[in-house]
């Protein structure tokens, strides 16, 4: 019986030290470093739709900018402006400034404002 269990200790213990090598093996980099990662991406994405959301409020409210005829997309912040109705290139100049003073908007890019 006794050399049952000595037998079954150095099995377990070999076991366990095989399944660690193969778990440290496997793993290339930190959880914790992961974890950050997707944090980042978390933070770009939220900041993102703010940027775009506070972008086309300040649209909406400014007098002479038909800002329910822009879009606005963002992305890592930059900010892209379009639309499908033709505006003047005084209301496409307001609505890049407007844009362009938000916090966190690193560039704008009107290319896609149709101008009369």
């Amino acid at each position: 019986m006794k050399k049952f269990a000595i037998a079954a200790a150095t099995a377990t213990a070999l076991t366990l030290t095989m399944a660690n090598a193969a778990f440290a093996a496997q793993s290339t980099q930190a959880p914790m470093t992961l974890a950050a990662g997707e944090v980042t991406k978390a933070k770009e994405a939220t900041s993102d739709t703010w940027i775009t959301t506070k972008v086309k409020a300040d649209l909406m409210t400014e007098k002479g900018v038909p800002g329910s005829d822009i879009k606005v997309e963002t992305n890592k912040g930059v900010v892209s402006l379009s639309s499908d109705v033709a505006i003047t290139d005084a209301q496409k100049d307001m609505a890049v400034a407007i844009a362009k003073k938000i916090k966190g908007v690193q560039a704008v890019s009107a290319d896609g404002l149709k101008a009369e």
